[in-house]
């Protein structure tokens, strides 16, 4: 998995939560259905916004969703999941997007993909998500040639670009794309009137995945000599702040021009979940809900704050603590049922109750508790938020 808007269940409150649980295995299911097993590894969170806005424009109407089976990335449980057009919309963008990114790699020599028999086999696997990705948009009437134009202009761009080249030059392949696909979704839900404003959403998101994307690379790209959009064009910190936030607001007056059935979902995600993922990518942003997800520290829930303090006592020891090899016997049990994903379970070894990863908190969500200004339209914190919803 992986993407820029990753929300905290927290946030999103049990519905939303499984309204977006149901396009995340829309995706998974879209892609293993049509391209096989292999292809759910594409799966991720930003291509599931492809699904969320079709959906979001046609309203909620019968063969939008459908009962999928027993699945052990949610703890074997069934659910009700997303299908149709949008699904297989995101399966197509996210399929050729991902054989661009192994394309990258392998050009860059990354990793174990600097060994030509695995360069090879990556090659080989890119080229198929190419002609799947293809084949499915052309399925629902997308041309993904736009995006493998785009990707191949990127490299072109990236070996030019230097010091002073402008940002928003290096970002504008990645721009045209998402905002071919955001387009597109106002074509699958029947409401052409839509397309416009989502083009410039589509953009607006485009420029920040690749900034967020540079922003969190950055330090590491340094250290291992890869090339950075941020180093190479010698943007600061500040400056790619700056785009971020304009960005951010461009997003929000663009949904305000699109005319959505039901648009909650979407609004959440773009307007409220984006700018905490620029916060997160930018280090600030903090999170409430770390200490009542994992409850007060042993032995009261205060902490000494010094010398002479009260003293905290000692944490007892944990009973019916499992040997190592029954531990990790339990661990493999859990791991295989994904309860440690999606599920409540014991600590295979100290049997201290957990919440499994899906239920947890990802450390930058400020929680509604916290504030008293929440939008009438999505039930979200948004202090000062400018999204045009009733705050």
């Amino acid at each position: 998995m992986f993407g820029i808007v990753r929300p905290c269940a927290h946030r999103l409150g049990e519905g939303l939560k499984t309204q977006w649980m149901a396009h995340l295995c829309g995706l998974c299911l879209a892609l293993r259905g049509d391209h096989g097993q292999f292809a759910r590894v594409v799966t991720n969170y930003d291509g599931l916004l492809i699904s969320v806005l079709t959906e979001a424009q046609a309203g909620r109407t019968t063969g939008w969703r459908r009962t999928a089976g027993p699945c052990p990335l949610r703890g074997m449980r069934t659910a009700s999941v997303a299908q149709g057009e949008g699904a297989r919309l995101a399966a197509a963008v996210s399929l050729v997007l991902a054989s661009a990114k192994v394309r990258d790699h392998v050009a860059d020599g990354d990793g174990l993909l600097a060994r030509r028999p695995m360069a090879a086999a990556a090659q080989r696997v890119a080229a198929n998500w190419g002609r799947a990705g293809q084949r499915t948009g052309a399925e629902v009437g997308f041309d993904t040639a736009v995006l493998v134009d785009a990707v191949d202009r990127q490299t072109g761009i990236e070996a030019l670009a230097g010091p002073g080249t402008p940002m928003l030059t290096v970002t504008e392949p990645t721009e045209t794309a998402t905002a071919a696909a955001f387009a597109h979704t106002a074509v699958l839900a029947g409401r052409p009137g839509n397309a416009e404003p989502l083009a410039e959403a589509g953009r607006l998101f485009g420029r920040l995945a690749h900034l967020l994307d540079a922003v969190e690379d950055r330090e590491a790209d340094a250290a291992s000599g890869a090339w950075n959009p941020l180093t190479a064009t010698g943007t600061d910190l500040a400056e790619a702040r700056r785009l971020a936030d304009d960005a951010l607001h461009g997003i929000r007056l663009a949904l305000r021009e699109v005319d959505f059935t039901n648009g909650r979902l979407a609004h959440v995600l773009l307007a409220h979940e984006l700018r905490l993922s620029v916060d997160r990518a930018f280090g600030t942003s903090s999170c409430s809900h770390q200490a009542e997800a994992y409850g007060p520290p042993p032995g009261g829930p205060y902490a000494p704050s010094g010398p002479g303090g009260p003293p905290l006592p000692p944490e007892p020891p944990h009973r019916n603590r499992r040997g190592l090899i029954t531990g990790c016997l339990v661990w493999a049990g859990l791991a295989c049922t994904c309860q440690m994903c999606c599920g409540t379970y014991e600590d295979p070894w100290t049997r201290e109750p957990k919440g499994g990863l899906c239920s947890q908190c990802d450390g930058n969500c400020s929680g509604c508790g916290d504030c008293c200004n929440c939008c009438d339209c999505c039930g979200n914190c948004c202090d000062g938020c400018d999204c045009g919803c009733d705050c």
